[in-house]
């Protein structure tokens, strides 16, 4: 797709033009269109674009957005791309740029989602996810080291980390796990201030970011002298819509707890409360409020809900709807479109398999990502008010530690669907093992991109249908 150009490029440092709605709409929609590669590639596109190209926003305003967004439940580069939009265009801005952000993936998700249920039983199609399961387990493997290589400096950590892997092998629910960790972080905060080191800044709490994002953002944020002053800049004067008030802040609660209850509502009276869809409903709004640590920290918690609890799939199709979502632009948490699809799908809710599957993919959607739009649109002026941070380094370093336990937990279910498909008892498929342990080195070891780790395992399950 075509970048969209900009007026301003090169914006004059006494007096940078103001961005138009419409030119923001066509950026929000190429954005949603390309932001391949998980959150870390997203944000990093997003600060190139928005601060380095275009210039429509400064460096420390961009950086004070990502702290708040990274603070919060659900998916930070969506969440960042709504607060951003939310400043430069107020409630309709963020609105624009969360949906943009998401609705590409969707539609894509929904297509691909289609075309599994189609011919994902055809030879050649199960030669496909064949290759592209090995590909997902490194995938999970390499968020774990990644977040371990990050998080885990005290041996405190390390113990939590290794009691969240048993509690869930134990099968504690992933709620109690997460509250727990936080007990434990607030605890050691309190009484070994020493040993959390922690503080909400670019270097400590952020994803790990590639090399050029890094070096982008300096230890000591803000334009230089030299370079054309932000349209949103460090001093420009607040725009009406981020002045605090608490007449504000309480109605949009209320504006945003009110669809939430109407939505579920019209639902549950529509086809009842034991229906798949106000199932669907409620579980994903949990999920949306439990995402801490990212998408893959929350995806253990809807394989076991997803696949135990309600049986809208296996835990192979899981997988298969993991390595689908990886191919697609948007945030990673959007595979949960996947689930509400295959749900509506097998139950061919509404009286048409397709349709139900369609309609119980946008349910979810709705339900994951609403949660979103309320912590930005209604706590923004918040934020933007103070424009400094809460500590909450040890809560926050303790709830990371038990996620890389619980994605050590999601590395092993995922593990023993491509290693042993035929259960405990059979053989272990070894090709599926060198091609796991192959796709983690490159990963891990040679910092290959994903795209072209699945494309490399595709090739090689293709290949070893059409040879064996």
């Amino acid at each position: 797709m075509t970048r969209p150009t900009t007026k301003d490029m090169q914006p004059s440092a006494q007096s940078p033009s103001p961005i138009g709605f419409k030119e923001a709409l066509q950026f929000w929609f190429w954005l949603g269109c390309v932001s391949f590669g998980g959150p870390a590639a997203q944000i990093a596109l997003m600060h190139e674009e928005l601060v380095v190209r275009r210039r429509w926003i400064s460096e420390k305003r961009y950086l004070h957005a990502l702290h708040y967004c990274m603070l919060l439940p659900g998916p930070e580069a969506q969440q960042l791309a709504t607060y951003i939009g939310w400043l430069m265009h107020g409630t309709r801005g963020g609105i624009a740029a969360g949906a943009l952000f998401v609705l590409p993936s969707l539609v894509l998700l929904i297509v691909l989602s289609w075309a599994y249920t189609a011919w994902g039983n055809h030879p050649w199609g199960q030669a496909l996810l064949w290759g592209l399961k090995p590909a997902v387990t490194a995938l999970v493997l390499q968020a774990a080291h990644r977040m371990a290589k990050r998080t885990l400096r005290a041996r405190w950590l390390w113990v939590l980390a290794t009691l969240s892997l048993l509690g869930m092998l134990w099968g504690l629910p992933f709620p109690m796990v997460i509250l727990g960790a936080a007990a434990v972080g607030y605890y050691m905060s309190r009484q070994h201030a020493d040993r959390v080191p922690l503080s909400v800044s670019a270097s400590a709490s952020t994803p790990a970011f590639p090399a050029s994002f890094a070096a982008a953002m300096p230890a000591t944020p803000g334009a230089k002298p030299d370079e054309p002053r932000a349209w949103l800049d460090d001093a420009s004067a607040p725009a009406a819509h981020t002045h605090f008030s608490m007449h504000r802040l309480w109605r949009g609660l209320a504006v945003g707890v009110g669809l939430w209850l109407l939505s579920l509502g019209l639902i549950a009276l529509a086809f009842g409360p034991g229906h798949p869809l106000t199932q669907m409903g409620g579980f994903f709004t949990q999920a949306a409020l439990l995402t801490f640590g990212g998408a893959y920290a929350v995806l253990p918690y809807v394989t076991q809900a997803a696949v135990v609890q309600y049986g809208w799939l296996t835990a192979a199709q899981m997988m298969d709807g993991l390595a689908l979502g990886e191919t697609t632009p948007g945030p990673l948490i959007m595979v949960v479109a996947f689930v509400g699809f295959l749900g509506g799908h097998s139950q061919a809710l509404l009286g048409h398999p397709l349709l139900g599957g369609i309609v119980a993919a946008c349910v979810v959607t709705w339900f994951t990502f609403l949660p979103s739009f309320v912590f930005i649109l209604v706590g923004g002026p918040l934020v933007e008010s103070t424009r400094h941070m809460p500590s909450l380094s040890g809560p926050l370093q303790a709830i990371t530690a038990a996620v890389i336990g619980v994605i050590v937990y999601l590395a092993g279910v995922f593990a023993r669907q491509t290693w042993l498909p035929g259960g405990w008892h059979s053989l272990p498929d070894l090709s599926a093992v060198v091609l796991t342990l192959l796709a983690t080195w490159a990963l891990v070891n040679k910092g290959w991109p994903v795209v072209r780790v699945l494309a490399g395992c595709v090739v090689l399950g293709l290949i070893r249908h059409a040879v064996f």
